[in-house]
Protein backbone atom coordinates (compact mmCIF):
# COMPACT_ATOMS: atom_id res chain seq x y z
CA UNK A 1 0.00 0.00 0.00
CA UNK A 2 1.41 3.32 -1.16
CA UNK A 3 0.68 6.36 0.86
CA UNK A 4 1.18 9.68 -0.58
CA UNK A 5 1.26 12.91 1.51
CA UNK A 6 0.30 16.25 -0.32
CA UNK A 7 1.80 19.71 1.40
CA UNK A 8 -1.93 21.65 1.06
CA UNK A 9 -1.16 25.39 0.98
CA UNK A 10 -3.47 27.76 2.59
CA UNK A 11 -4.53 30.81 -0.25
CA UNK A 12 -2.48 33.10 2.45
CA UNK A 13 0.17 31.11 2.37
CA UNK A 14 0.17 30.65 -2.03
CA UNK A 15 0.02 34.82 -1.94
CA UNK A 16 2.82 35.51 0.48
CA UNK A 17 5.30 32.79 -1.72
CA UNK A 18 3.99 34.56 -5.24
CA UNK A 19 4.59 37.80 -3.83
CA UNK A 20 7.77 37.03 -2.77
CA UNK A 21 9.23 35.55 -6.40
CA UNK A 22 7.97 38.08 -7.98
CA UNK A 23 9.63 40.33 -5.60
CA UNK A 24 12.96 38.15 -6.44
CA UNK A 25 12.65 38.30 -10.12
CA UNK A 26 12.07 42.15 -10.31
CA UNK A 27 15.16 42.38 -8.31
CA UNK A 28 17.04 40.38 -10.55
CA UNK A 29 15.57 42.40 -13.84
CA UNK A 30 16.84 45.51 -12.29
CA UNK A 31 20.39 44.42 -11.37
CA UNK A 32 20.73 42.92 -15.10
CA UNK A 33 19.21 46.23 -16.51
CA UNK A 34 21.52 48.27 -14.25
CA UNK A 35 24.63 47.09 -15.83
CA UNK A 36 25.42 48.34 -19.55
CA UNK A 37 26.96 45.87 -21.71
CA UNK A 38 30.26 47.33 -22.05
CA UNK A 39 30.73 45.93 -17.80
CA UNK A 40 30.19 42.24 -19.21
CA UNK A 41 32.41 42.76 -22.08
CA UNK A 42 35.30 44.50 -19.87
CA UNK A 43 35.10 41.52 -16.73
CA UNK A 44 34.97 38.47 -19.79
CA UNK A 45 37.83 40.31 -21.96
CA UNK A 46 40.13 41.65 -18.86
CA UNK A 47 43.43 39.74 -19.71
CA UNK A 48 45.40 38.41 -16.19
CA UNK A 49 47.84 40.38 -15.03
CA UNK A 50 51.85 39.46 -14.89
CA UNK A 51 52.01 38.58 -11.38
CA UNK A 52 49.38 36.66 -12.34
CA UNK A 53 50.36 34.75 -15.69
CA UNK A 54 54.04 34.46 -14.11
CA UNK A 55 53.01 32.63 -11.65
CA UNK A 56 49.58 31.22 -12.30
CA UNK A 57 50.63 27.41 -11.11
CA UNK A 58 49.07 25.84 -7.81
CA UNK A 59 51.93 25.18 -6.01
CA UNK A 60 53.93 26.41 -3.57
CA UNK A 61 57.71 26.65 -5.43
CA UNK A 62 58.43 29.87 -5.50
CA UNK A 63 61.04 31.43 -3.39
CA UNK A 64 61.15 34.94 -2.56
CA UNK A 65 63.06 37.57 -1.04
CA UNK A 66 60.85 40.04 1.00
CA UNK A 67 62.66 43.65 2.32
CA UNK A 68 60.00 45.98 3.54
CA UNK A 69 60.21 48.91 6.76
CA UNK A 70 58.31 51.44 8.42
CA UNK A 71 56.82 53.90 6.32
CA UNK A 72 59.68 57.12 6.72
CA UNK A 73 58.66 59.57 9.66
CA UNK A 74 59.55 63.24 11.02
CA UNK A 75 60.70 60.97 14.07
CA UNK A 76 62.38 58.18 12.66
CA UNK A 77 63.23 59.48 8.61
CA UNK A 78 65.40 56.06 8.08
CA UNK A 79 63.25 53.18 9.55
CA UNK A 80 64.94 50.06 9.99
CA UNK A 81 64.72 47.12 7.00
CA UNK A 82 63.65 43.90 7.71
CA UNK A 83 63.86 40.40 5.28
CA UNK A 84 62.67 37.42 4.69
CA UNK A 85 62.62 34.46 2.91
CA UNK A 86 58.83 33.38 2.13
CA UNK A 87 57.92 30.47 0.32
CA UNK A 88 54.51 31.02 -1.76
CA UNK A 89 52.99 30.80 -4.54
CA UNK A 90 53.01 34.18 -5.94
CA UNK A 91 53.86 38.00 -5.16
CA UNK A 92 50.48 38.66 -3.69
CA UNK A 93 50.63 35.82 -1.37
CA UNK A 94 54.44 36.27 -0.36
CA UNK A 95 53.40 40.24 0.13
CA UNK A 96 50.32 38.96 2.74
CA UNK A 97 53.08 36.48 4.65
CA UNK A 98 55.56 38.82 4.75
CA UNK A 99 53.15 41.40 6.45
CA UNK A 100 51.70 39.05 8.27
CA UNK A 101 54.87 37.56 10.20
CA UNK A 102 56.37 41.37 10.14
CA UNK A 103 53.16 42.50 12.17
CA UNK A 104 53.68 39.70 14.84
CA UNK A 105 57.54 40.31 15.53
CA UNK A 106 57.45 44.35 14.89
CA UNK A 107 55.17 46.56 15.12
CA UNK A 108 54.52 47.41 11.62
CA UNK A 109 51.88 46.24 9.39
CA UNK A 110 50.31 46.83 5.87
CA UNK A 111 48.61 50.20 6.44
CA UNK A 112 51.80 52.04 8.18
CA UNK A 113 54.75 50.18 5.95
CA UNK A 114 55.70 49.72 2.21
CA UNK A 115 57.70 47.21 0.90
CA UNK A 116 61.24 48.34 -0.66
CA UNK A 117 62.44 45.17 -2.88
CA UNK A 118 60.70 41.41 -3.78
CA UNK A 119 62.35 39.55 -5.56
CA UNK A 120 62.80 35.39 -6.69
CA UNK A 121 65.74 33.23 -5.65
CA UNK A 122 66.55 30.39 -8.46
CA UNK A 123 68.42 27.25 -7.12
CA UNK A 124 71.97 27.38 -7.72
CA UNK A 125 72.54 24.02 -8.65
CA UNK A 126 69.16 23.14 -10.06
CA UNK A 127 69.90 19.55 -11.36
CA UNK A 128 71.91 18.29 -8.12
CA UNK A 129 70.15 15.61 -5.96
CA UNK A 130 70.49 17.37 -2.44
CA UNK A 131 69.07 16.57 1.23
CA UNK A 132 67.42 19.42 2.92
CA UNK A 133 66.53 19.72 6.51
CA UNK A 134 63.62 21.85 7.41
CA UNK A 135 62.37 23.33 10.68
CA UNK A 136 58.66 24.29 11.03
CA UNK A 137 56.08 25.02 13.30
CA UNK A 138 52.74 24.39 12.40
CA UNK A 139 49.28 24.59 14.55
CA UNK A 140 46.85 21.82 14.64
CA UNK A 141 43.50 20.99 15.92
CA UNK A 142 44.66 19.95 19.47
CA UNK A 143 48.12 23.00 19.75
CA UNK A 144 51.01 24.56 17.96
CA UNK A 145 54.01 21.71 17.35
CA UNK A 146 57.19 22.10 16.65
CA UNK A 147 59.07 19.53 14.15
CA UNK A 148 62.10 18.85 12.02
CA UNK A 149 61.68 16.77 8.68
CA UNK A 150 64.27 15.96 6.12
CA UNK A 151 63.92 15.55 2.28
CA UNK A 152 66.06 14.67 -1.06
CA UNK A 153 65.31 16.81 -3.96
CA UNK A 154 66.56 18.78 -6.37
CA UNK A 155 66.08 22.22 -5.28
CA UNK A 156 64.74 24.19 -1.64
CA UNK A 157 60.95 24.59 -3.46
CA UNK A 158 60.89 21.04 -4.68
CA UNK A 159 61.20 20.37 -0.99
CA UNK A 160 58.92 22.77 0.55
CA UNK A 161 56.60 21.73 -1.70
CA UNK A 162 56.90 17.88 -0.69
CA UNK A 163 56.76 19.34 2.72
CA UNK A 164 53.54 21.02 2.19
CA UNK A 165 52.18 17.53 0.12
CA UNK A 166 53.55 15.39 3.35
CA UNK A 167 52.34 17.37 5.97
CA UNK A 168 48.47 17.39 4.20
CA UNK A 169 48.62 13.92 3.98
CA UNK A 170 49.76 12.84 7.43
CA UNK A 171 48.68 15.62 9.67
CA UNK A 172 45.94 17.19 7.87
CA UNK A 173 47.56 20.62 7.89
CA UNK A 174 46.78 23.33 5.81
CA UNK A 175 49.07 26.07 3.87
CA UNK A 176 48.04 28.52 5.96
CA UNK A 177 48.94 26.76 9.60
CA UNK A 178 52.42 25.82 8.41
CA UNK A 179 55.31 28.08 9.27
CA UNK A 180 58.82 27.11 7.69
CA UNK A 181 61.03 28.14 10.42
CA UNK A 182 64.22 27.60 8.62
CA UNK A 183 65.55 25.49 5.14
CA UNK A 184 69.07 24.11 5.51
CA UNK A 185 70.93 22.11 3.10
CA UNK A 186 72.71 18.94 4.53
CA UNK A 187 75.61 19.17 2.77
CA UNK A 188 77.80 15.69 4.37
CA UNK A 189 75.77 12.47 5.39
CA UNK A 190 76.85 12.30 8.91
CA UNK A 191 73.92 15.56 9.36
CA UNK A 192 71.16 13.43 8.16
CA UNK A 193 69.46 12.16 10.96
CA UNK A 194 66.04 10.34 9.19
CA UNK A 195 66.25 6.70 8.32
CA UNK A 196 63.83 6.87 5.46
CA UNK A 197 66.50 9.57 4.04
CA UNK A 198 69.68 7.74 4.92
CA UNK A 199 68.74 4.50 3.28
CA UNK A 200 69.36 6.72 -0.05
CA UNK A 201 73.08 7.31 0.66
CA UNK A 202 74.56 3.53 0.67
CA UNK A 203 77.23 3.43 -1.61
CA UNK A 204 76.89 1.56 -5.07
CA UNK A 205 72.96 1.70 -4.43
CA UNK A 206 71.18 -0.01 -7.46
CA UNK A 207 67.53 -0.62 -7.80
CA UNK A 208 66.18 -3.96 -9.60
CA UNK A 209 64.69 -3.23 -13.12
CA UNK A 210 62.33 -6.35 -13.52
CA UNK A 211 60.66 -5.18 -16.57
CA UNK A 212 61.89 -2.57 -19.18
CA UNK A 213 60.58 -1.85 -22.68
CA UNK A 214 62.94 -2.42 -25.16
CA UNK A 215 62.72 0.93 -28.03
CA UNK A 216 64.61 -0.52 -30.95
CA UNK A 217 64.31 1.56 -34.04
CA UNK A 218 62.32 -0.25 -36.61
CA UNK A 219 59.97 -2.17 -34.64
CA UNK A 220 56.68 -2.25 -36.21
CA UNK A 221 53.51 -0.96 -33.70
CA UNK A 222 51.54 -4.15 -34.23
CA UNK A 223 53.19 -7.61 -33.89
CA UNK A 224 52.06 -11.12 -33.41
CA UNK A 225 53.72 -12.06 -30.56
CA UNK A 226 53.71 -10.63 -26.98
CA UNK A 227 57.38 -8.83 -25.86
CA UNK A 228 59.29 -10.17 -23.53
CA UNK A 229 60.14 -7.67 -20.71
CA UNK A 230 61.61 -9.85 -18.30
CA UNK A 231 65.65 -9.98 -17.79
Amino acid sequence: MIVMYLKVFTFQQCDKRLKIHSRARSVWRLATTALPQSAFDFLENTPPTSESRQFNDNNHGHKFTVIGRHLPTDANPAPKLYRMRIFAPNTVVAKSRFWYFLMKLRKVKKANGEIVSLNVIHEKRPLKVKNFGIWIRYDSRSGTHNMYKEYREMSRTDAVEALYQDMAARHRSRFRSIHILKVVELEKNDDVKRPYIKQLLTKNLKFPLPHRVSKAAGTKIFVGKRPSTFY
